[in-house]
């Protein structure tokens, strides 16, 4: 419980950033195109809006999360777009209280979710603080396409551990999802943070590894950078692999960005 609040806290403090920058964006600005190609910022909003209520249903209502598997399956490559622009097409103040309705329920559903459960999700089944570990992953990742979209200087703090222990965490699943076979060997990873602590991950002794930039590793592992614009240095076949096709959201392969 004691992690699940932790990663509630943050989760909370990076919506609320998110939201006091859009929340007094004339409509005219919800509808600048963010870096995702086809997505405005109102698109951007009302994706975590949707991913919210998806992972509301998932903990509280078996019926709703099944039908939106369902919905998944029958347009694998297209439903998370298709959501995302018919959310984003209401007026902004609509928008905005959808997606705080939503944020509040998840968390006060997540707080309540018996002990030593997994909750079902388009990829593996999470617990409830990893559930809440991969809302915020979405939130910082959505929120820096927006403040790209607004000319705004993004937040960069200590809370982007979560995204890096998620991007490690879901090594085997960037290869897996990309059609390769996950290797077996350890991986020692060593990240730099915002604050200047060293987060690590893996063996000491690993005979591959991946250091550099926490940030520029968030940045990758939701592909809002490509590999050669990062500070990331790899060493050994399989850890050089990964950071090629690292990513440490759910669904089909994304696109990711070129390089600058």
């Amino acid at each position: 419980m004691r992690l699940l609040e932790t990663v509630l806290t943050d989760l909370t403090a990076e919506s609320e950033r998110l939201d006091t920058l859009v929340a007094n964006v004339p409509e005219a600005g919800w509808r600048i195109p963010t870096p995702a190609a086809g997505w405005d910022v109102a698109t951007q909003v009302a994706h975590l809006a949707w991913t919210d209520e998806a992972a509301l249903a998932a903990a509280t209502d078996k019926k709703a999360w099944d039908g939106l598997v369902l919905e998944a399956l029958a347009d694998p490559n297209g439903y998370v777009d298709a959501s995302a622009v018919a959310g984003g097409a209401v007026s902004p103040a609509e928008l905005l209280a959808r997606w705080r309705s939503g944020r509040a329920a998840l968390a006060a559903a997540l707080r309540e979710v018996p002990d030593g459960t997994k909750l079902p999700w388009y990829g593996p089944p999470m617990s409830p603080a990893s559930m809440a570990t991969a809302r915020f992953m979405e939130t910082w990742a959505h929120s820096l396409d927006v403040h790209e979209a607004l000319g705004a200087e993004p937040e960069v703090t200590d809370r982007i551990r979560h995204v890096a222990h998620l991007g490690v965490r879901t090594r085997a699943f960037s290869f897996a999802v990309h059609g390769l076979d996950a290797p077996t060997d350890e991986v020692r990873v060593e990240l730099t943070a915002p604050s200047g602590d060293l987060w690590s991950w893996g063996p000491e002794d690993a005979d591959q590894s991946v250091r550099g930039s926490a940030y520029d590793f968030c940045l990758l592992v939701t592909q809002r950078i490509h590999r050669d614009d990062t500070d990331l240095v790899a060493q050994g076949r399989d850890a050089t692999t990964w950071l090629s096709v690292a990513q440490a959201f759910a669904g089909p392969p994304g696109e990711g960005r070129s390089p600058r």
